[in-house]
Parts: structure tokens; sequence; C-alpha cells
């Protein structure tokens, strides 16, 4: 190891141009890491923050929760079977404060269930983000379709759905405002394993999160950066410790020349690529983590320490497979050869 130590302070500019790349692209995936969690959040946190189950909307609605309708017999049926389950419907719309000022919300009713607030006739239960934009509570709120006032009884924290402020309102209101009788769909909380319920289709957490228009198209694009940059600093490796070991050819035929093992440099090249990468990630965790304590109140940003364990991982694991790859012609120098090229 004392090799590998030696080389590192005997190139430093070398050493350090491959820390900062591997610090700046880090750095760049943590903050997208975090822009893609808000963003989810901010677009489905009222279906994320369910336990796991079963959603189950009509098989006719092509997959689109806002077409579909449960029939009243099956709804019932469905809730009678299974005492935890829940009746909801997810609609989007506006309310006007007292300023007459427009407000786009994401209406929710639902059948009495601990899983979603308990609203009177008349009154409403808002995301605490509206409380922030000035509503409190004790305001009335209008909507043009529904024929009295809302009385804001309370505020709930991260709940969001479509980019929108949740809006629990009574079942009879919502039914008034958008002139229907039937829920969009019934949710069966703890079941692992989906039914087989004629005219219904199931859909497990996840596949109903990708019903909602843009989720999935929105966290697959962010995704995807995510992981090209991960692929980049994969390459990166690969390409620096490929030059490295070109131009030391020669010493590496006189190194095994005199005894020492392949295994001996491959390591040598591992501690290399571990000294760098930990300070780069520990240089770019301790930044973004503080971006995340600073980021702006409006903007849609969480980046939790489990994500940032995970991708720091995988940034070993690719930095790793990178220098293994870049040192395979290691294994392929002869000592009698290298010596008679010489070391570059």
């Amino acid at each position: 190891m004392n090799i590998a130590w030696k080389e590192i302070k005997k190139s430093k500019v070398r050493f350090m141009i491959l820390g900062s790349i591997i610090f700046l692209v880090s750095f760049l995936t943590f903050i997208i890491s975090g822009l893609a969690n808000g963003l989810s959040q901010d677009n489905a946190a009222l279906i994320k923050d369910l336990p796991d189950g079963q959603f189950y909307m009509n098989a006719d609605a092509d997959e689109t929760y806002n077409l579909s309708r449960i029939d009243g017999s099956v709804q019932e049926k469905l809730l009678t079977e299974q005492k935890n389950g829940v009746a909801l419907s997810i609609q989007m719309g506006f309310l006007n404060d007292m300023d007459d000022k427009q407000r786009s919300v994401a209406f929710v009713t639902s059948t009495n269930s601990k899983l979603f607030e308990s609203v009177e006739n008349g009154e409403i239960v808002l995301d605490r983000s509206l409380e922030k934009a000035g509503i409190k509570i004790g305001d009335t709120l209008t909507n043009n379709q529904f024929s009295g006032e809302f009385v804001v009884k309370g505020f709930v924290d991260q709940k969001k759905y479509s980019h929108a402020p949740v809006a629990y309102i009574n079942m009879e209101n919502y039914k008034e405002i958008y002139r229907v009788n039937e829920m969009h769909f019934v949710f069966i909380p703890g079941a692992d394993n989906a039914q087989v319920i004629s005219g219904l289709q199931a859909f497990s957490n996840k596949e109903f999160l990708n019903t909602i228009p843009s989720y999935s198209a929105e966290q697959m694009s962010l995704n995807m950066i995510i992981w090209f940059l991960v692929a980049i600093s994969g390459m990166l490796f690969a390409i620096f410790f490929y030059m490295m070991n070109v131009q030391k050819i020669g010493l590496y035929g006189i190194l095994k020349a005199i005894g020492v093992k392949t295994s001996s440099l491959f390591k040598m090249m591992w501690t290399q690529m571990l000294f760098i990468t930990v300070i780069a990630l520990g240089f770019s965790i301790a930044l973004s983590q503080g971006f995340n304590m600073i980021a702006p109140e409006g903007m849609p940003f969480s980046l939790t320490i489990e994500t940032t364990i995970q991708l720091s991982i995988i940034f070993l694991i690719i930095g790793f497979i990178g220098a293994t790859l870049s040192g395979i012609q290691i294994k392929k120098i002869e000592p009698l050869q290298a010596i008679q090229q010489g070391e570059v």
C-alpha cells in the first residue's frame, strides 16, 4: 500500500483532477436525486403516505383513475368483506378564498377511515401549504359548482396530489360539485395479493402512482439522468486508470520481475480509487445535505440520508468496477517485455 500512497503524493495534480470530477458528478447526482424525491412527494404524497395495499378501479377506465366509477353494490360488498377498506374519489378543482383569489386544489373525499380526514358537511381540511399562502382556520371558501360555503376546519402536513394541495371535503359536498354518485376507486390496505373481482382492475401502490398524469414521465426522466451520471463516473474511473496504467507499463514490469504479485498491483489501484472516491463523496454529501437544509421553502427538494447512502454505495461499486476493468491489462503484462519498452 506504500506504493499507492507514494504515487498519490507524487501525482497530486492528476488525482486532484479526478477527485474534482467525481465530486462534481456525485454532487450533481445528489441534487437531481433530491429534486426527483421532492417532485415525487409534491406529485403524490397523498398516495405515497398510504400503507401498502391494493387499489381497485373500474376495468373499463383504461387505467385512468378519474374515469373509473365503482358500482355502489360492488363497493358495499368490498367494504363489508374488508373492514379496513375505504372508497375514495380524487378530482382536481378550484377554491375561491375570502379575497376571491382562485386556488388550485385536489378535492378528496372518502368513506369513514383512519387513513383520511373525517370532514363534516360544509367543512374543509387543507394541506398546510395553503395556510402559508394566507388561509386561516375559520376562513370561508367557495367553489363555483357548490351552492354553499366551506369553513376551514384545519390543516394537514405534506398532502399533495398532482402538484396541488389536497382539500378534504364531505362526500355529499363532493357529489354536488361533480354531479356524481359513485366513487373513483376502493383501497384495501395490507392486501399483499390482489383479489380477482369481476369488472375491477387491481393496482399496487407503485402501480397506481403510474396512473397519475405526468408522474411516470417526470420520475423516469429524472432517474434516467441520475443513472446516466452514475455511468459517466464509472467511465471516468476506467479511462483515468487505463491512461495511468499505460504510462506505467515499464514500472509494472519491474515490480513483477522483483516478485510483486498482480493482486498486489490491483490492491494498489483499488486503494487509490477508494481514497479519491471517499474524499470526493465526503465533500459532495456535506454540500448536498447543506443544500437540503437551506433549499428555498417552495422548492420540491428532499434528499434523505437513506438515499444518500444508497447512491454513495453505488458510486463506490461503479468506481471499483471501472478501476478493475482498466486494470485487466496489468494481468497481461510480461515483465521482460515491459522492461524493454521502458517506463514512459
